[in-house]
């Protein structure tokens, strides 16, 4: 470590926040708002399918937010975070599925002509729900639901790109709490 570098004063809080450019929230935000809409088109309001699926897909989208913005003081949080988000997302992908699979629609594969429409979407810079809304607003139950699980699927993916480079930098920079201590041991030496 150079001079410079050694008296410099350590940046003990790292940058935090900034989750509106991450994919992940942008996706999950997507996901969200096509949900709401979803569910007061197609599930019964005074149902708690349509409570929980809603409070899922909000679920993903703020821990992605809330990890995001703890990880200045704790990566451990913003990791558990995360993966709540994660999870919370997984759980209502299999509600779309039970939809489906309930009302005899078909869930579509991989390589569905429509599904691999809305995968291709995902390249637009400036997509939100609206690049989505025909799907959500405008076509039948099947479709919908098909459009959401594409979409889940999209931040799932996401999401575990996320953990995984989380894991990296916490396994080469450390955490918080590492530095507190080099902050501390550079004050001790210099005293």
């Amino acid at each position: 470590m150079d001079k410079k570098n050694q008296n410099s004063k350590p940046e003990l809080i790292g940058p935090h926040g900034g989750y509106r450019s991450l994919k992940s929230f942008q996706t999950a935000e997507i996901v969200y708002d096509a949900t709401v809409v979803f569910c007061n088109r197609f599930i019964d309001k005074r149902s708690r399918t349509h409570d929980q699926m809603v409070q899922a897909a909000r679920s993903g989208k703020q821990n992605i937010a809330e990890g995001s913005m703890a990880s200045g003081t704790s990566k451990k949080t913003e990791l558990k975070l995360i993966g709540v988000a994660r999870a919370s997302l997984e759980e209502f992908l299999l509600d779309y599925q039970d939809f489906l699979r309930q009302r005899g629609l078909s869930l579509w594969e991989k390589n569905h002509e429509q599904a691999q429409a809305i995968r291709k979407m995902a390249w637009d810079k400036n997509r939100s729900y609206k690049t989505y809304r025909a799907y959500i607003e405008q076509s039948s139950p099947e479709v919908a639901a098909n459009a959401l699980v594409c979409l889940i699927h999209q931040a799932n993916y996401l999401i575990d790109q996320q953990l995984r480079q989380l894991e990296k930098q916490f396994l080469e920079e450390g955490g918080f709490t590492e530095r507190l201590y080099h902050a501390r041991q550079q004050v001790k030496r210099r005293l």
